[in-house]
């Protein structure tokens, strides 16, 4: 199939983590199977979070699933319900944004309203199709959050073989999956200091030790069936076990995060200011009442950075998740708003149909059509011929688009200009943090808040580990 197209007592532990499930079904248990300690270092700052977390201070851990198909199937609510079981202390926010038949060349454009904006503390991401697409998801993840990476490899697919070829030396893109599997995903994984969990090796010992061919683990070609998602979660789970983190080491204040502490002593002239580093601020409030405080970000207020504009994923088509636009531009600042493009004409040719725009504060923005580059007259929506899904969405599930139909997406605001005091609402344990400012460039920024500081109890910035490439 190619897939382009769509320690050792601490392994001791880890292993009978992994199998302890075993007893509650008639799946074979899991043996020979333990995570690299080397590759779940790499997950220290979320491990950290999730396993430092105490009824007294409970660490919230945002957790994103992301994919295709396999990443919509039940092991990842598995995966979710253990990790709920294992870290009752920690307040888990966890998404699953993954949408079925979108490989890497599709998803690398879906991610700029799925992934970053979500901005995980814990990205589990697999995904098929074109490697240089899949690279540019990772790198971007590098470039625009604090993201720990999980990143799978393959599973056995029905026309995969146990005595597959797996030297790196010898391996090319011509023999697709074990190249994926041995050289592209291990040197992926490296390069963006990522997990790589290894899945292919933990399936291949598990058919080999139970006798098995990949086909008994699917329920076609390459889906899994109730024995194959028992096993994916089985193999995932280890490499998200409680990881004692290492000496003095503080996950929200290391080299991606800093906390900085609010005082109203150190005010001056009625204003905390600080310099800081990233491209999120949050702050966290103190629980107390009052009237609040004025955010300015390099002598502005947020509202007025167009960065921290952006927007959400675009409707769906009729019956599906599949987004019916990939990803939406501009070529001027955009606005808070709420944007339709609605489908023209008696009857919808898919391949090439009329649209006209509308947004709720800009008002008719102009009429394309989808075989041509479209720039809205406002130039706040940029929409190419290859960002429509329109087409891929009809052929699939062999329905038509009927006229009038409007596809809707909102411009969001990342960003506060002014930060509200209040009692504290939150459950026990759990800070109350408000997003100041998300997709601010990258560098130095400074930050002045006027007004009532008591509100706050820490401000914290947020710094990707890698800088944004050019643009060619």
């Amino acid at each position: 199939m190619d897939f382009r197209r769509l320690v050792p007592r601490a392994g001791a532990a880890l292993l009978a983590l992994a199998c302890a499930a075993a007893e509650t079904n008639s799946f074979p248990a899991i043996t020979g199977f333990a995570p690299d300690p080397v590759q779940r270092r790499r997950l220290t700052r979320s491990l950290a979070l999730l396993t430092t977390s105490t009824p007294q201070h409970r660490n919230t851990v945002r957790v994103l699933f992301y994919g295709q198909s396999i990443t919509e199937q039940a092991w990842s609510r598995e995966v979710e319900a253990w990790l709920q079981k294992t870290y009752p202390n920690a307040n888990l926010v966890i998404a699953n944004r993954a949408i079925g038949g979108h490989a890497s060349q599709l998803l690398v454009k879906t991610a700029e309203a799925d992934l970053y904006p979500f901005q995980p503390d814990l990205l589990v991401f697999h995904v098929y199709g074109d490697h240089n697409r899949y690279e540019d998801i990772i790198r971007r993840v590098r470039e625009r959050t604090v993201a720990d990476v999980l990143l799978q490899t393959h599973h056995f697919s029905k026309e995969d073989t146990l005595d597959e070829p797996s030297d790196p030396r010898t391996l090319t893109p011509k023999t697709w999956n074990p190249w994926q599997n041995h050289v592209f995903l291990p040197a992926t994984a490296e390069k963006y200091s990522a997990c790589r969990a290894d899945i292919h090796a933990g399936w291949k010992t598990y058919l080999a030790a139970n006798h098995l061919e990949p086909a008994a683990l699917l329920k076609d070609g390459v889906h899994l069936n109730a024995h194959g998602d028992w096993l994916m979660a089985r193999l995932v789970e280890p490499y998200l076990a409680p990881l004692t983190p290492p000496a003095g080491y503080h996950p929200l204040d290391d080299d991606r995060v800093k906390t900085y502490s609010v005082s109203a002593s150190t005010a001056r002239n009625g204003a905390f200011e600080i310099e800081f580093e990233g491209t999120r601020l949050d702050a966290v409030l103190s629980g107390r009442a009052g009237g609040g405080v004025d955010v300015l970000i390099d002598g502005k207020p947020p509202s007025e950075i167009p960065s921290l504009r952006g927007p959400n994923r675009a409707s769906a088509f009729p019956g599906s998740n599949w987004p019916m636009l990939l990803q939406v531009g501009s070529e001027s600042a955009p606005l808070a708003e709420e944007w339709d493009a609605e489908l023209l004409g008696d009857t919808i040719d898919p391949e090439n149909f009329r649209f006209r725009v509308k947004g709720s504060v800009t008002g008719d923005d102009g009429e394309g059509v989808s075989t041509n580059r479209f720039v809205s007259r406002s130039g706040r929506v940029v929409i190419g011929p290859a960002d429509w899904n329109l087409p891929f969405c009809v052929k699939v599930f062999k329905r038509p688009a009927a006229p009038g139909t409007k596809v809707h997406w909102t411009v969001e605001s990342r960003g506060l200009d002014h930060v509200d005091g209040r009692a504290t609402a939150m459950a026990p344990g759990i800070e109350d943090v408000v997003t100041v400012a998300q997709g601010l460039p990258p560098g130095l920024h400074r930050v002045r808040l006027g007004g009532d500081a008591r509100i706050l109890r820490n401000l914290r910035s947020y710094r990707p580990p890698l800088l944004p490439q050019p643009k060619p």
